[in-house]
């Protein structure tokens, strides 16, 4: 349920698949990647799509939150909905104070690990983000493993 009007940011974006599925639907997409290789793919990716209204950033997901929270909040440009995809290790208390800090009306967090998904929700609840919807996929049948989507919001 995204609009034309919203601003999206794509954290631990890979190659940003996700963000550019979502960018034919928002006005803006920021994806922010560790991995150099991967955000170079991304905006071969966009390019090739044609996609203009997303940009790639090459850091560390908290470390872009804690740094370019303030600068996007001068333009002006408020973050209505932040997707999430760390790795396993799952995400930190840092980087999410700084999600809620930008006070998005959405947060979906995608997981490829229950354990440090229950984690993060806790923080998260902390910060007064509530759990709207939960779906397990499985992306790798006949394993234990199970992919995670969990849709947030801001608990009024």
């Amino acid at each position: 349920a995204l609009s034309k009007d919203e601003v999206v940011w794509d954290m631990y974006c890979g190659i940003g698949t996700i963000g550019m599925v979502a960018s034919k639907k928002v006005k803006k997409v920021i994806g922010v990647e560790l991995n150099k290789d991967a955000v170079r793919d991304a905006i071969e990716n966009a390019k090739i799509n044609n996609i203009k209204n997303i940009r790639f950033y090459n850091e560390d997901a908290a470390e872009f939150m804690v740094r370019y929270t303030e600068e996007f909040r001068e333009q002006d440009d408020k973050v209505n909905v932040v997707v999430m995809d760390p790795p396993r290790a799952g995400s930190d208390e840092r980087f999410i104070s700084s999600v809620a800090a930008l006070l998005p009306e959405k947060v979906v967090y995608i997981s490829c690990n229950p354990e440090t998904l229950a984690r993060d929700l806790k923080t998260f609840k902390k910060y007064k983000y509530g759990v709207k919807k939960v779906v397990p996929v499985d992306m790798f049948p006949f394993t234990t493993h199970v992919e995670t989507v969990v849709l947030m919001s801001k608990v009024k």
